[in-house]
Parts: structure tokens; C-alpha cells; sequence
């Protein structure tokens, strides 16, 4: 029997409130492997309640102290390691080596939290006036929340948690109901950390649970990943009630392939970056632009090696490439891919109807190239979150940064040459947050924050780095004279 899920609240797991439950899919055998229930705005509500009771004595925890829990967190973290792959890939339906990679870049933003002591640091002055001084003062802000994705469902709830917790702030964590499993799993892994009661809370849930996190009065800031129209409802949702909000949102990622780049070192680089995780993440590269002479050497290798990738399910080893999350996400691919072609894109390489023995009822897609797409295409303009490669030419340069700069989003974009002047005109000049030099993937580290610009991203404190210090305090000017 699949087990029912439960919300984690001031220390303890408890029932849901609601009766209501939504099955978790593993979308490779497509088996019901949990319940997820679907808390109501009262559950939201006792969550929040604990956080506030706990917040008091977590501010006043010193922050050497807080981080002793975070160097803890991590080892468990290890040891639990391949517990939390699992997860990820049987609701996810990811690779292992995957989910292994996002459990570590979690891991990493715990590392990064445990520096809080040093990023919360003051400045202030000396006789700013005759015999007054004058500081700042970071201090922790309240209740916080995050509003979590199905694609990284172990890694993204780490980009804030931590870092929240350390700066003496209270948290609250609402996952995905397609892949909440993973939370529950990293929450086991609090629990056993004996936090004070409240400190970390996880509500289990959909649209209610989530729309109550975004317009409750107790929860200071919110962060969210997800979709562009979700991104921008959360964003004036949250504005409205008065509280700080990083939403990130989608993203169609361009990378450009100049003629003298490293052709061998780009494909390698490009398949990683569109077939990765099925194509099922922020920074998945979405489109190619071969500039002048390097489109067909670079188009036949694509497709010769896009067409020996082992599909399959993920939790076996040499699978190089695994599902889409459910059903709907499959046929919303599919569709997609059939809208591109039918205005005019060619297929070089169809996935569509993919099967794989042994999980014929599979939400497989497979690799896909696309070719002779225009800008005016779907496949070059939507967000498709899928393993699907559109193919453009630009005659030179120039007209590859007008086509980048071009789409509504702005998460990431690079470049593939050998030109150190190309390299710079492209960071210089692209609209992008995360910009890529030779490197399929810029995401960046837990210490830097996470680029978004234009329709990937709404806010003013991005996640991950400094802006993740800046988006967790409260600072005070204090000025003093005493003589």
C-alpha cells in the first residue's frame, strides 16, 4: 500500500486536516508510490503558528550555535545520500547519477549556510559626528516560506532552507505534490537533528496549501521556482500582502556555437545541457544557434549522438536519459513538438512515441532535434521543459545576440568559440542572468547568486549568494553617542 504522506509541524509529524490525498506517480512504471495530501489553509495556518512560537528563541540562539546544527545536517545528509537519489528518481524520474548530482549541489548550499557567521557581518563607523558612532545590524527577519518545484525536489528546497535557519529566521517548506517524497525524506533528516520545536515545518499540499503560504500575515518573504505565469502570480500575490518574494520562473536558453569553437567539446557540452534531466530543468539548453559554417558539422553530430542515448528507467545504472514527470507533462511535449513542426521546423531526430521494453506505460519522450526553426516558431519562443533541441542559423555574430536577446526570457545563454573577444562581447552584450562562456550549464554555485532576468525572474534579492543574506535579514542603522 502506497504510504500516506504527512506534514511535519513544530517538531512533530502530524495528520493533514483534509481527507483529500493526490497520488504520487512514479512516471517510469507508473505505479502510486504515495499519497500526498492536500493541506488546507488551517494546516498553513498551525504551521505558521509554530514558526512564530519558535522564532524567538531561534533569534536569540547565537549564529555559531545555529550553524552546529547545519554542520550536523550535512553529515546526516551523506549518510541518508543514496536514501534521497532513490527518491528523486522514483517520483522524479530522473537518472541516478542525476538525482546523485542534485543531492550533492543540495549538500553544497548547506555548505554555503554554514559561512552565515561571516556573510552576517556589520560595517559601521567611528565618529561619524563629533562623538557619535554609527553601525549597522543584521537581524533575522521572522517566518519564512518556499514554494518548491517537481524537478529538483531534494536540491531547490536547499537553496533556502538552510541559509534561512542560520540567519535565526523560522521556515516553512511546501514541495510539489508530484515529488513530495524527497521533502519528507530531508525533513526526516531535521527531525533528527532536534531543532527547537517550530524551527523548520513542512506543509504538504497544492494550490490551496500554496496560496494560503503566499497571502498568510505571519510569513515574512517567500521564495518560489517554477513556471513564468506561476512565477508572476506568486510575485503579485505575495507584493499585495506585503511581503519580500524571489520568484524565479521559466526560461528558454539559447547557446550560440560559433565556427572556431571546439566542436567536439561543444556537442558534448550541449547534450548534457538539453537531455539532461530530460530537458526538465531552468537551465536546459532549449535552443542552438550555429553561426555561419558551424551549422552542419554541428547538427550531424547532435543527432548521431542524441540518437544513441539510452532512454529508460532511471534507477537502472547505465540509463543515460529517463522520463518526463507525468503523463500530462508527455503529451503537452509531444504536442509542442507537433505545433513546431507544423510551422514549418524539420524534424532531424523525433522522440515522440518513445518506448522502452519493460515500461511501455512510461511517460517517455525521446531526444528530439528540431531544425530550420524561425523565431516566430513555438519551439524558439515557449518554454517546452522537455528533451527537445530546436536548431537556428544566424549568418554571423551579431545577428546570434539579436536572436537571444530577442525572447522574453533571460535565465541563461552561452556561447561556445575559442575568440576571447566573442567571449567578452557576448557577456557584455546578451540579456541573460547566467551567462555560459564554453559551458553548457551556468548554474551557479551555492555562493553566487542564481541569475534571472526579464520573464525568468521576479523580484529584486535573487537566491543562493549574498542576495540570499541580503533576502534573510532585517538591517537596523543604529547611532550612539555617549559622551
Amino acid at each position: 500500500m502506497a504510504q500516506k504522506l504527512k506534514n511535519y509541524i513544530g517538531g512533530d509529524w502530524v495528520e493533514s486536516s483534509s481527507s483529500i490525498t493526490t497520488p504520487v506517480i512514479n512516471p517510469a512504471t507508473c505505479e502510486t508510490i504515495a499519497e500526498c495530501p492536500e493541506s488546507t489553509r488551517a494546516d498553513v495556518d498551525a504551521a505558521v503558528k509554530a514558526a512564530q512560537e519558535g522564532f524567538e528563541e531561534w533569534r536569540r540562539t547565537p549564529v555559531l550555535n545555529r550553524v552546529q546544527y547545519l554542520f550536523r545536517f550535512k553529515t546526516m545528509m551523506e549518510e541518508r545520500f543514496e536514501d534521497i537519489t532513490k527518491a528523486v528518481v522514483e517520483e522524479n524520474g530522473k537518472t541516478r547519477d542525476e538525482a546523485r548530482g542534485e543531492v550533492r549541489r543540495g549538500i553544497e548550499s548547506i555548505d554555503f549556510a554554514t559561512s552565515v557567521p561571516v556573510l552576517m557581518r556589520n560595517d559601521g563607523l567611528e565618529d561619524i559626528a563629533a562623538g557619535i558612532d554609527e553601525t549597522t545590524v543584521r537581524q533575522p527577519a521572522g517566518v519564512f516560506a518556499a514554494i518548491t518545484p517537481f524537478n529538483f525536489p531534494a536540491m531547490v528546497p536547499l537553496w533556502f532552507l538552510p541559509t534561512a535557519i542560520a540567519c535565526g529566521n523560522t521556515f516553512i517548506l511546501k514541495p510539489s505534490p508530484q515529488t513530495p517524497i524527497s521533502a519528507g525524506l530531508l525533513y526526516e533528516v531535521l527531525h533528527d537533528l532536534d531543532l527547537p520545536e517550530g524551527v523548520v515545518n513542512l506543509i504538504q499540499g497544492g494550490k490551496e496549501a500554496s496560496m494560503a503560504v503566499m497571502e498568510h500575515p505571519g510569513i515574512k518573504g517567500v521564495s518560489f521556482v517554477g513556471s513564468t505565469p506561476v512565477a508572476k502570480l506568486v510575485y503579485e500575490t505575495c507584493t499585495k500582502h506585503g511581503k519580500r518574494v524571489q520568484a524565479q520562473g521559466g526560461a528558454k536558453n539559447y547557446i550560440a556555437v560559433l565556427p572556431d569553437a571546439d566542436m567536439a567539446a561543444s556537442v558534448k557540452n550541449i547534450m548534457g545541457a538539453a537531455y539532461g534531466c530530460a530537458g526538465q530543468r531552468c537551465l536546459a539548453a532549449a535552443v542552438v544557434v550555429a553561426v555561419g559554417d558551424a551549422h552542419d558539422k554541428l547538427k550531424e553530430e547532435l543527432v548521431k549522438q542524441a540518437g544513441n542515448l539510452r532512454v529508460g528507467y532511471g534507477l537502472n545504472e547505465t540509463t543515460q536519459m529517463g522520463t518526463v514527470v507525468s503523463a500530462v507533462a508527455k503529451e503537452r511535449i509531444e504536442r509542442m513538438i507537433t505545433q513546431g513542426i507544423e510551422q514549418g521546423a524539420t524534424p532531424a531526430l523525433d522522440g515522440r512515441n518513445a518506448q522502452v521494453s519493460g515500461y511501455e506505460g512510461g511517460n517517455f519522450v525521446g531526444p528530439t532535434i528540431v531544425e530550420n526553426v524561425t523565431p516566430d516558431n513555438i519551439l524558439a519562443k515557449e518554454e517546452v521543459f522537455g528533451p527537445v533541441l530546436a536548431i537556428m542559423k544566424a549568418n554571423d555574430f551579431d545577428e546570434a545576440i539579436d536572436i537571444i536577446n530577442s525572447s522574453k526570457y533571460g535565465n541563461a545563454a552561452s556561447l561556445f568559440t575559442t575568440n576571447g573577444g566573442y567571449a567578452r562581447e557576448f557577456k557584455y552584450r546578451v540579456n541573460a542572468g547566467n551567462i555560459g562562456i564554453n559551458i553548457g550549464v551556468a548554474a551557479p554555485s551555492a555562493s553566487f547568486p542564481f541569475g534571472g532576468q526579464k520573464d525568468s525572474f521576479f523580484g529584486d534579492l535573487h537566491g543562493q549568494g549574498m542576495d540570499s543574506i541580503e533576502f534573510y535579514t532585517e538591517r537596523k542603522i543604529v547611532i550612539e553617542r555617549w559622551i
